[in-house]
């Protein structure tokens, strides 16, 4: 990290001096990209670029996994971003190494995002405003954070993690849905939960990240669902891989290329594993008839319908994202669908359901807008009131977790991994 972080700090001091003679500036432009791009592959990738060449050329290369370092993914993407805004002349360079070191190491949202793009802290990191108010603000979305994590997301991940444990062979078609719709809200709340936390330290020291998810569950197509979905990514992967490769602007055939360019490499930027890059493909062909195919049939299809087929894909998905390898989702795939031997209801599968049915209702609830709504309404009353409402619920709910983070040692954070 520290390396990154003098290293782009000169080069991009470099390309800012040589802006008018675009042919130097542009060798350290390509230079630095390679540079942090090589680094990110070194660490992520090599294990698996030696695993395949073994496998295809028989080859019997040794190799040692490397320990990922802390954040890698997400301050790689953050300094790549700075460093095409400054060659592109988007943002000025900046020439204090401590504030560009602050913004590449900013703590609340290292480790798992949201991905900050330098043009929108520029200032702020500089000129930001701290103030009791957005102490306040931060506190309560923190608390938010806090609540979807400890409270929803461990509880439901419980029950993905016994499920996706047991043999295959012996899971019944019941009891497969159930894993999978348990692990849909685990990944939701555990990373939103995350993202609103993040969100709220950077409040507290006077920084406004972006939002990171706009309950993605309620969308009616899967290109809406990528809309609301980890924002900060899509938005970064849109602004540097698609628009520059042409975006929409493009014959047909360069349009295809595109898509599936970005949701390859969204799939690879996730994980060195084969089952991430289907789930990126996945994603990239349901995208690209959803664009091309299905477009006026989804706008003639009730809402209701939309929701349905929309959610089935997104936890068909979840099936490549989750699994180990390829092999498993394909076969836990086959068993959602009565496509194997597997019986379709039975007493494992009942028990699951029977013991988490009010938690499934809570997180479908907690899942829309209408908390949050109910919350701000709320805190239109306590402005009028002598007690705060709002006040006593985050209460409770820091209490709450903070109870649970004692008794319970299930604390996983999904993305903490990439």
């Amino acid at each position: 990290m520290i390396g990154t972080i003098i290293f782009d700090y000169i080069m991009a001091l470099k390309i800012d001096k040589y802006k008018k003679n675009r042919k130097k500036s542009k060798k350290y432009f390509i230079f630095t990209l390679l540079v942090n791009v090589g680094v990110l592959v070194f660490f992520k990738y090599i294990g698996f670029i030696i695993e395949n060449i073994n496998s295809i050329f028989s080859t019997n290369i040794s190799f040692e996994n490397l320990a990922l370092p802390v954040g890698i993914s997400f301050y790689t993407f953050q300094v790549l971003s700075y460093i095409v805004d400054v060659y592109l002349g988007k943002v000025k360079v900046q020439r204090n190494l401590i504030s560009f070191g602050a913004y590449v190491t900013m703590f609340p949202q290292l480790v798992a995002g949201p991905i900050v793009q330098y043009e929108t802290i520029e200032e702020q990191l500089n000129y930001r405003e701290e103030s009791l108010e957005k102490f306040g603000q931060g506190v309560e979305r923190f608390i938010q954070g806090l609540g979807k994590k400890v409270l929803l997301a461990n509880n439901i991940g419980m029950i993905w993690t016994a499920i996706s444990a047991m043999d295959l062979g012996s899971m019944s078609v019941l009891t497969s849905w159930i894993g999978i719709i348990s692990y849909t809200f685990q990944i939701y709340f555990d990373f939103s939960g995350y993202s609103d936390m993040a969100i709220g330290l950077g409040k507290i020291l006077g920084f406004d990240f972006i939002e990171n998810f706009n309950y993605p569950y309620i969308s009616k197509s899967v290109t809406e669902f990528w809309r609301r979905w980890h924002i900060s990514l899509g938005s970064w992967f849109r602004e540097y891989i698609y628009i520059p490769l042409g975006g929409n602007r493009v014959t047909l055939g360069k349009q295809i290329r595109n898509i599936f360019a970005v949701w390859f490499l969204t799939g690879l930027w996730h994980g060195a594993s084969w089952n991430f890059i289907v789930w990126g493909l996945y994603y990239g062909v349901i995208l690209l008839l959803e664009k091309i195919v299905f477009k006026k049939l989804l706008e003639k299809t009730p809402n209701f319908i939309k929701h349905i087929y929309t959610m089935i894909l997104v936890m068909i998905g979840w099936v490549f994202f989750a699994s180990t390898n390829l092999g498993y989702a394909v076969e836990y795939i086959k068993i959602m669908f009565g496509l194997g031997n597997n019986v379709l209801i039975d007493n494992v599968g009942i028990y699951y359901l029977y013991t988490n049915i009010v938690m499934f209702v809570i997180l479908s609830i907690c899942s829309t807008p209408i908390i949050k709504n109910k919350l701000d309404r709320m805190v239109i009353k306590s402005k009028t009131s002598y007690i705060n409402p709002t006040l006593i619920v985050y209460m409770l709910i820091l209490f709450l977790a903070t109870a649970y983070l004692v008794n319970e040692t299930y604390n996983p954070f999904l993305y903490f991994r990439f």
